[in-house]
């Protein structure tokens, strides 16, 4: 089996720790051949030691012993691989995601262990370095923002009084390109004109052509380098083909995944969960569920996130 294309058979092929150990090396290292984390030494001539009770090499040059995991999300995790590979697995291919307390009950480990894998996988998941969008006229940019958080009417009086109506809730605003179906979303501070618009001039290219709702905060992007039209929701939804309906149907999805699924998430780790709404999106056509599985696990290399960044404890005890 070159790679697992369904859950049954990916909780089959990976159920070999030894197996999980290879697939991660093919991918990290040139021919599956290990490199040293301490002194870059690849395999020469001499191959690195391999120490098959501790599942883990040693290097031929400075004699210290590293293994698979480390230099990657896996690292200083006591877990096992076939854990780690069955939660990415459910990860990228379930649609609207999956919870910790899913991960808890497939995989056997604690709740909390469970979002803690699941928060450095998301992380992996992030573009490191997003290409522009759009660049030309015949592939149109969507462009809107919404509100994530709850609603005043479902909330106690007494917290009702303390918010407004959308100072408790997180403002996202999204770019998908219409030829390709690629999206792009992130956390912006405010809908000001000069945030939105700061936005669109570092990610999208030059000349394209970007559809909008009627905000004021778009207006004068047309004067800038790009081809703007607009449509007002208040009279139509659509006019020829200036709508806005692409990015919208994005966040229903997305919507659907953090009520149905997570239920709550805190502004501070929105950007994790947009990230895998993103992969998920950008890679449902023409990939299946193991190819999919497949891209998101090349990435596994060279991240590293720790419990202290991911909690805030590291910035707060700088």
């Amino acid at each position: 089996m070159t790679h697992p294309k369904t859950l049954t058979e990916a909780i089959r092929y990976y159920s070999d720790e030894q197996t999980c150990i290879d697939a991660i090396a093919a991918i990290r290292w040139a021919d599956g051949k290990p490199v040293c984390p301490k002194c870059n030494t690849a395999e020469g001539e001499r191959k690195h030691y391999w120490l098959a009770v501790q599942k883990r090499w040693k290097c031929y040059s400075c004699r210290k012993q590293f293994s698979v995991k480390v230099g990657s999300i896996f690292e200083d995790s006591p877990l096992t691989l076939d854990k780690w590979l069955v939660s990415l697995w459910l990860l990228v291919n379930c649609k609207n995601g999956v919870s910790s307390y899913e991960i808890a009950r497939a995989t056997g480990m604690g709740q909390k262990a469970a979002w803690f894998v699941l928060q450095r996988l998301r992380h992996i998941l992030k573009e490191t370095a997003p290409k522009t969008l759009g660049g030309y006229r015949d592939n149109p940019v969507e462009i809107d923002e919404t509100w994530i958080g709850g609603r005043p009417k479902n909330m106690h009086v007494s917290r009702r009084r303390e918010i407004g109506q959308t100072d408790h809730k997180t403002i996202v605003m999204g770019m998908m390109e219409r030829k390709t179906r690629q999206v792009r979303a992130q956390i912006v501070p405010n809908i000001k004109r000069a945030t939105l618009q700061k936005e669109i001039l570092e990610r999208v290219g030059f000349g394209a052509t970007i559809y909008t709702d009627s905000a004021a905060s778009y207006d004068g992007i047309d004067r800038t380098r790009y081809v703007h039209e607009t449509v007002n929701h208040m009279e139509e939804f659509v006019r020829g083909k200036v709508s806005t309906q692409a990015i919208e149907n994005f966040w229903s999805c997305l919507k659907r995944t953090l009520n149905g699924t997570y239920v709550a998430v805190e502004a501070v780790h929105m950007n994790s969960y947009l990230a895998e709404q993103c992969f998920r999106f950008n890679n449902r056509i023409k990939m299946n569920d193991g190819d999919r599985f497949t891209k998101a696990l090349a990435e596994v290399g060279g991240k590293r996130l720790t419990w202290n960044e991911l909690t805030g404890k590291e910035a707060a005890s700088a």
